[in-house]
């Protein structure tokens, strides 16, 4: 992922994530174990930060982790966080992990994406959705963004596509808020431009379970219509920038006729 550049000093990228997450001086400067002067002086350039501050700062903030380094770059330091290739040995326990995670969860479909969205796993119950799909989406590396939304992919089957996708641009809009990405402001302008199939409508043209905990994913396959909540579940404390934009998804049947069908297939 390639992050915006700024060309400024760690004070006022320090200042601008504050005044991002809503936080004053103050605030920070109770959370951080510092004072509201130092933190002024820290931020107009006044006083230069060190390594352990400017981390502690971003600790405080909830900076992504590769932000963090650009943050010390900036600041004159050594990045603190490796970036490791997902194919690398290093993250070989990782990936046999999730690949058995991904395999326990069918026929139930299961994903793994960066940060960008771009597919890194994937399961069975997860390939069988993508039937049919348009073979150019299903050239590597394949996107979760574009295979969902576009009028090729899988866009012309979720049944309350407009719902669904206004969710999903919401969740990328916050990303790129957080991780300032022109990588994935690049891809939320191209799949929130693709055009919404005519076909499809809203949940009230469907019947649907009654979820007041999740909207549901409706989806046609071979007939029938299939429900689905999502989760998402990331790593905790991580270490590597790799690992910190990883993001697990998991498709939970949201009724008994959608585990059924799910079931039948695989038998």
């Amino acid at each position: 992922m390639t992050t915006v550049a700024i060309d400024t000093g760690v004070g006022p990228l320090l200042r601008s994530w504050r005044e991002q997450r809503r936080i004053s001086q103050l605030e920070l400067a109770l959370r951080a174990d510092s004072s509201a002067r130092h933190i002024s002086f820290i931020e107009t350039g006044r006083s230069r930060p060190s390594e352990e501050m400017i981390l502690r700062l971003a600790e405080h903030l909830d900076i992504p982790v590769r932000e963090r380094n650009a943050l010390l770059l900036v600041g004159g330091y050594a990045p603190r966080y490796a970036q490791t290739a997902f194919d690398d040995p290093a993250l070989g326990a990782l990936r046999e992990g999730m690949d058995r995670l991904l395999q326990a969860y069918e026929p139930y479909p299961a994903l793994v994406v960066d940060g960008t969205y771009d597919v890194v796993a994937a399961n069975r119950g997860m390939a069988m959705l993508m039937d049919p799909v348009a073979e150019h989406l299903l050239v590597p590396p394949l996107n979760a963004m574009r295979l969902t939304l576009h009028p090729e992919g899988l866009a012309p089957r979720i049944l309350n596509l407009r719902e669904w996708r206004a969710d999903l641009l919401s969740q990328m809009e916050r990303q790129i808020a957080l991780a300032r990405s022109a990588q994935l402001r690049e891809l939320y302008e191209e799949v929130a431009g693709y055009p919404v199939p005519e076909s499809t409508g809203s949940t009230g043209c469907v019947p649907a379970p009654s979820l007041p905990f999740a909207l549901p994913l409706l989806i046609e396959h071979d007939g029938e219509v299939l429900s689905f909540v999502c989760s998402i579940a990331t790593f905790n404390t991580p270490m590597d920038v790799t690992v910190a934009e990883l993001a697990i998804e998991t498709f939970l049947p949201a009724d008994r006729a959608t585990a059924d069908h799910l079931r039948s297939l695989t038998s």
